[in-house]
Parts: structure tokens; C-alpha cells; sequence
């Protein structure tokens, strides 16, 4: 009997150990890590570089609370962290995770508004679906009903905009006229809203969790650019799970070479070592609610000296080892593998992503991209058959946590071609056992 608790009941073996991105349980069985956890080891796991970098932190100390000292790893991190964000975001505060890297956003913004004069905008328009976190600030913006739904009382409700799910809605993404319809959504319910109250837009790049690795349109990246310029809207990144370099560039957004405001970084930034996140904020924005009487927000372990040391092991670890590219790289032979798999099984709807990003949807039918029915619960069954196989992946309900079943795989940016290969046919052997299950009038 345990005493932890955490979403569900279902039962896992006891971890051993982890190396690479390979883990191993109690009993000696071998799993590939197909999803680096919920998409944050990006170097996979025990990285000795690493290791060594806490050992040698360790050795000096392992706290040093945020008000009383400076610390050389957090201020390494953080000059680290600010060249390699776009120009002009140079300030960094750091956290413990994404939910609390969403937070920090929504409450700098705040403030700067108050500093601007300018205390009637509090909105912040988000999409649906989407997620951004699980504190109630963040989950006032998350789109996804069956996480939302039980905390609605306690929430200020946020207005949200249709994410650009062309596949779903039969555009063609690649037509810079989708790209735009989707887009001008944002400025209908800014004027519907009152611009006056509207103080920030906040999107993930590419799609995480709750869309599964949906890439925006031709277009609309810029597009919202200009729409949150135009009216004054602060612009936000949810980077939690693109930046690090998962997509094949360090921040998602710099496919499309759009600048926001403020960016919410986490998981792949400390890659799992230990919890650690971060705002990167417009350095305007800061020096106004500094000169305003400071910042109203904080968390005990914001700066660790032992977190930091970590994240600054890991971002030298990316760039020395070229991970980005190598994301970039594999990303394009792994989509190659999917839409192969695609190919072979009917149940396959869509193939989308970026990098080591990239997700697969199954549907009922294509032509319609009708979804398998909810009662099938594919979406929890095929993660369960392919653990039981010895893969690690990552599935959401695609449409509003409510209907539709869509798989990440996205492994940490050390795979190679020939782990890729061993990826793609435990899938293989996954889907046809799947299969196999479903009632012959889906099958």
C-alpha cells in the first residue's frame, strides 16, 4: 500500500534507473522513454555533465533564499537564459515549473498595466483547446473542460479564442489566407471584449498537451503580432514545453520570427534534473514595476542555487552537443516514421509537429475526421499497451478534453536514427494490438 496519491489509480512498477533514454523498473524491464516524461527530460536522463555541475553545487550549498543573497548559478542561468531569448527580453525570474512560470506572466503583466495607469485591462484571451497550467490563475486560461470545469466558481472566467485546428476544419494550412482567419478571431474578441480591457494574448507556439503538437497555419504567428501591437495587448508565450530546443529551435516561436513580451518557460529547461522554470520578461515592463515599488509576486525556491546550476548544465549541454539541431534532424525522419505509420494503419487521422514535437491523431474516419468514439477510451488504452511493450507515450483527448485521442512522441533530443527505429516498431506492434481489440465496425 502507498501513501502518495496523484490522478489515478493506475498502477506502475517501482522506477531503478534511468540512463540515456532508456528506464528501467525493479523487475529489470527496459523502457524507452518515447515521451521524455511528460515532455521535459530533453537530454535525456543521468547526463554525467550534469551530475557533475549539482555535485560541484552541492559541495557550496543548496539554498540561499532569494531576498538574502545573490548566487553565482542563478545569476550564470540567467545571463544564459537572456541570450538566448529575443532582443529586448533580458530580464528573468525564475521558478519552479510551468504553472508558476504562466503565473508569473499574468501577475508582471498586471502590474505593468497599473504602472501604465491603465487598471480597467485584466483580460487575458487564451485559446480553446489549450493549457497553460494547473494553479487557478493558469487554469482560468487553460481550454480544456474536464480539467476547468470542477474549479469554475473559484475562477475568474477568461475570454478564449478557437485554436487554428485547419486539419480539423479543413483548411489548408500552408495558405497564408488560413493563417489570417484564424488570427483576426483575436482582434474580433478584443473589440468584443473592449480593448481598454484587454490586457494580454497567450499562445503556445506549436501546441503541447491539449491540441497535441498543432503547428499554427501560415501566417498567424506574425498576424497576432500585429493584432496585440495594434491594441496594446501584452503578447505571451506559453514556451513551457517548445522552448529548450524541442521544436529544432530553442524557442518555437522563432520558426515563424514573431517577439513576445513575455515568455513562460519550464520542463525542457531543466530537462528533469530538478524543478525549474522561468519568466523572460521585456525589459521595459520590468523596469516599470520595479521603479512602481517592486515586484508583488514570488516563491520560496525562485533563484535555488542548486536548480540553477542544473539549468545552466543543461542549456551548456544543448548548445555543446548541438541538440537543437540534432531535434530539428530526427524530428524530420520521425515524422517520416509516423505519416509511414499512417499509411499502414486506417486509424490514423493526422500526423503534425516540429522537431521532436510531434503527435499523431486517431480518427474514426478521415474523410470526415470523425473520432473514435469516447467509450473506446483509445486514447488511455493504446499508452497502456505500448507500456506494456516497453514505450513511453503521451496522449490527451484532442478535443476539449471531451472526445478524440491524439498520442505525443516525443523523445529527448539525444535520440538517434537507430533509437528512432526502435520507437517506430514498438509503435508498429502497439497499433496492430490496438487494433486487434476494436470492435470489427471500427476496426
Amino acid at each position: 500500500m502507498s501513501n502518495l496519491f496523484y490522478q489515478t489509480k493506475s498502477p506502475r512498477p517501482m522506477l531503478d534507473r534511468a540512463d540515456g533514454i532508456y528506464m528501467w523498473d525493479k523487475n529489470g524491464k527496459r523502457y524507452i522513454d518515447g515521451s521524455s516524461g511528460a515532455m521535459v527530460s530533453n537530454l535525456g536522463h543521468s547526463d554525467p555533465a550534469v551530475l557533475t555541475a549539482m555535485r560541484a553545487q552541492m559541495d557550496k550549498s543548496t539554498f540561499g533564499y532569494r531576498l538574502h543573497f545573490q548566487t553565482e548559478s542563478s545569476e550564470d542561468l540567467a545571463r544564459k537564459t537572456a541570450a538566448l531569448a529575443p532582443d529586448g527580453l533580458n530580464k528573468v525570474f525564475f521558478v519552479s515549473g510551468g504553472s508558476e512560470a504562466v503565473e508569473s506572466t499574468l501577475k508582471l503583466a498586471r502590474q505593468y498595466v497599473l504602472m501604465q495607469g491603465q487598471p480597467q485591462r485584466f483580460k487575458v484571451i487564451s485559446r480553446y483547446p489549450s493549457y497553460h497550467g494547473c494553479t487557478l490563475g493558469a487554469l482560468a486560461l487553460t481550454g480544456y473542460a474536464t480539467m476547468s470545469a470542477p474549479f469554475d466558481p473559484m475562477m475568474q472566467r477568461m475570454p478564449k479564442i478557437p485554436a487554428p485546428r485547419a486539419y480539423l476544419d479543413g483548411r489548408d494550412m500552408d495558405d497564408p489566407s488560413t493563417g489570417l482567419h484564424y488570427a483576426n478571431m483575436l482582434e474580433a474578441m478584443i473589440l468584443q471584449e473592449g480593448p481598454n480591457t484587454v490586457m494580454a494574448f497567450i499562445v503556445e507556439p506549436v501546441g503541447g498537451a491539449s491540441t497535441g503538437a498543432l503547428v499554427p497555419p501560415a501566417g498567424y504567428m506574425p498576424r497576432i503580432r500585429e493584432i496585440c501591437t495594434q491594441y496594446g495587448v501584452l503578447l505571451i508565450h506559453d514556451e513551457v514545453m517548445t522552448g529548450g530546443g524541442r521544436t529544432g529551435r530553442f524557442f518555437g516561436a522563432e520558426h515563424w520570427g514573431t517577439v513576445p513580451d513575455l515568455i513562460a518557460i519550464s520542463k525542457g529547461f531543466g530537462a528533469g534534473y530538478v524543478p525549474l522554470g522561468a519568466m523572460i520578461a521585456r525589459d521595459d515592463l520590468v523596469d516599470a514595476v520595479m521603479e512602481g515599488g517592486g515586484f508583488m509576486h514570488g516563491f520560496t525556491y525562485a533563484g535555488n542555487p542548486l536548480a540553477c546550476a542544473a539549468g545552466a548544465a543543461v542549456l551548456d549541454q544543448i548548445a555543446k552537443r548541438d541538440l537543437v539541431g540534432n531535434a530539428e534532424r530526427m524530428g524530420f525522419l520521425l515524422q517520416e516514421r509516423l505519416q509511414g505509420l499512417m499509411q499502414r494503419y486506417s486509424l490514423i487521422g493526422d500526423v503534425r509537429g516540429k522537431g521532436l514535437l510531434m503527435a499523431f491523431e486517431l480518427m474514426a474516419d478521415r474523410a470526415t475526421k470523425a473520432p473514435l468514439i469516447p467509450s473506446l477510451n483509445a486514447h488511455s488504452r493504446l499508452v497502456d499497451i505500448a507500456y506494456d511493450n516497453g514505450l513511453i507515450i503521451y496522449s490527451r483527448r484532442t478535443r476539449g478534453g471531451t472526445s478524440g485521442d491524439h498520442f505525443l512522441v516525443c523523445p529527448p533530443l539525444i535520440t538517434t536514427e537507430a533509437q528512432l527505429n526502435e520507437i517506430t516498431e514498438l509503435l508498429d506492434l502497439s497499433l496492430s494490438q490496438f487494433m486487434a481489440e476494436l470492435p470489427a465496425q471500427v476496426g
